[in-house]
C-alpha cells in the first residue's frame, strides 16, 4: 500500500464537525504544512485535542484565528490571546485539562482503556460533572479516554511504511496521538526508503500510520 499522498488529499480527510488531534508543544512538533492546508480549506466546526493552542501565527493557533474550532481541549491557552478572546466571548468552548491528565486520556484512548483514575483536580472545577471512584480508601476522578477522527502528527524522518523517528523534543504528544485516532496522517520532514531507519530509533511503528505527507523542514 502506498501511504504517501499529497497535501490536498490529506486535507480532504478532515471533514466539517470532525474531532482532530494535533501533535506539538507550543507548536514544536506540529505539522505546519498540514495546518496551513486546513486553514486554506476552511473546514469548520472542528473539535481540537492538543497540548496547547500555539501562537496566533504558528501551529494550530492559525486555525483558532480562522475560527475553525467549536471546541478546544487543551492543557493551556496562555500563548494565544485569540483563544482567550473566543473563550471569554462564548464563541468557542474551551476545556482546560491538566497536562498529565490530558496525555493519559489520549494514551487510554489509544490502548482501549475505559479511562484513568487521578487525584489531580480533586476539590476544584476540574472534578465538576465527573464520576469519582474510591480505591483503598482514596478518592479519584475518573477521566475518560480521548480519541479523534483524524490525528495530524509530525515526524523528522518517516519511511514509506510509516515508521517514524523524531529529533529531540518534537516527539512530545505525537507518539500517543498516533495510536488514538481513526485516521493518522504524518507530516514528514524527510521521507526515506524502508530499511533506512534504525529499528531501535523508531518511535511510531508504521502500523499506526495511514498516510504520509511531505512537510517543509521546521524553522
Amino acid at each position: 500500500m502506498n501511504k504517501i499522498i499529497t497535501l490536498e488529499e490529506a486535507v480532504a480527510k478532515v471533514k466539517d464537525g470532525d474531532t482532530i488531534m494535533v501533535g506539538g508543544f507550543l507548536a514544536n512538533g506540529t505539522p505546519e504544512g498540514l495546518i496551513d492546508g486546513l486553514v486554506e480549506s476552511g473546514v469548520k466546526d472542528l473539535t481540537l485535542i492538543c497540548n496547547d493552542t500555539g501562537f496566533v501565527d504558528k501551529g494550530v493557533g492559525k486555525m483558532v484565528v480562522n475560527k475553525q474550532f467549536k471546541k478546544i481541549i487543551a492543557s493551556h491557552i496562555g500563548t494565544n490571546r485569540e483563544t482567550g478572546n473566543q473563550l471569554n466571548s462564548g464563541e468557542t468552548e474551551v476545556v482546560l485539562v491538566p497536562q498529565g491528565t490530558l496525555i493519559e486520556q489520549i494514551r487510554a484512548g489509544g490502548a482501549g482503556l475505559g479511562g484513568v483514575l487521578t487525584q489531580t483536580g480533586l476539590g476544584t472545577k476540574v472534578e465538576e460533572g465527573k464520576d469519582k471512584v474510591t480505591v483503598d480508601g482514596k478518592e479519584y476522578i475518573l477521566e475518560k479516554p480521548l480519541r479523534a477522527n483524524v490525528a495530524l502528527v509530525y515526524a523528522t524522518k518517516v519511511d514509506k511504511m510509516g515508521n517514524a523517528i523524531f529529533n529531540g523534543s518534537t516527539h512530545n504528544f505525537n507518539i500517543f496521538m498516533s495510536t488514538a485516532a481513526d485516521i493518522v496522517i504524518v507530516g514528514a520532514e524527510e521521507i526515506v526508503e524502508v530499511g533506512e531507519l534504525g529499528p531501535h530509533d523508531i518511535r511510531i511503528p508504521g502500523i499506526f500510520v495511514d498516510y504520509i505527507v511531505k512537510e517543509e523542514p521546521l524553522k
